[in-house]
């Protein structure tokens, strides 16, 4: 089974990109709604957290596992890959492997075909913008680009209110849009780097076509990450024999199933029936 992680529901803008694009699998998508958000947190507390998850998404019969979050992409992908991966899959028995993949990889090695100007900008939360692991991610990709970020604390508490579209939002997509475009106007390519903000794509792009001086284009990563899973199990065949192929879907929670339902049906487009699970205690 695939399974699908984040702190909360903008993981479920990269779950249903990857459903359209990879319909035959089973999927599992965790959300430590609990313990949200994430982005404001210590490396060690994010670390903790998600290697928490995905043990347990391991114990639920997932052997290959996204990270459908940008901050624990961010601040706790490579430390499990490096330290905790090998453990895990020195302990697996059947010629079975277990991987954890994140987002900021994949979403980076496109933009270098994308920008005219090299001059980049990313929206992200605190925690992302803290880790650097954008521009240092982007600069592996192209050391010629300009990387700009703005941290955007108040969109993903607005977003998972149900308040992105009031007047009130609005006054904060128009200042952090307006904050990472005067920092550097020659942007003509924001990537949009955390999987709640599609939801505010379009609002975001109306700001932009009224501060920037040239044609500047929104990122987002659901359709690029689904694109980069579907490449990475044509490479990997082996994972054929792991994963089923019932094109279901589970949803689990480590808050409110109730309110993780009615909030993830906003989300897909599609009623959703979630399960609360406890874990990490």
């Amino acid at each position: 089974m695939i399974g699908v992680f984040d702190s909360g529901y903008g993981g479920l803008t990269i779950l249903k990109q990857i459903r359209q694009q990879l319909p035959e699998y089973d999927y599992l998508y965790l959300g430590d709604n609990a313990r949200a958000p994430y982005g404001t947190r210590s490396f060690e507390c994010i670390y903790h957290y998600t290697l928490e998850s995905v043990r347990y998404m391991l114990s639920r019969g997932c052997t290959l596992i996204i990270l459908a979050c940008n901050t624990a992409s961010a601040k706790a992908l490579r430390t499990i890959q490096q330290n905790d991966l090998p453990i895990i899959n020195d302990k697996l028995v059947n010629d079975k492997m277990v991987n954890v993949l994140g987002v900021i990889r994949p979403t980076v090695e496109v933009v270098p075909s994308l920008t005219s100007t090299k001059h980049v900008g990313v929206l992200a939360t605190p925690g992302t913008v803290v880790s650097d692991s954008y521009r240092i991610e982007l600069l592996k990709q192209d050391s010629g680009l300009i990387v700009t970020q703005q941290a955007c604390p108040m969109w993903v508490p607005l977003i998972e209110a149900g308040e992105h579209t009031t007047e009130g939002a609005r006054f904060f997509i128009r200042k952090y849009v307006r904050q990472i475009m005067a920092s550097d106007p020659l942007i003509d390519t924001l990537l949009l780097g955390c999987t709640h903000y599609p939801l505010i794509q379009s609002l975001i792009d109306e700001e932009l076509a009224l501060v920037s001086y040239h044609p500047c284009r929104t990122i987002a990563q659901g359709s690029i990450v689904a694109r980069s899973l579907k490449d990475y199990l044509r490479r990997h065949p082996e994972y054929e024999s792991q994963l089923q192929k019932g094109g279901e879907c589970h949803f689990l929670t480590t808050d409110s199933a109730t309110r993780f339902g009615e909030a993830a049906t906003l989300f897909l487009g599609e009623p959703v029936r979630a399960e609360h699970v406890e874990y990490g205690k």
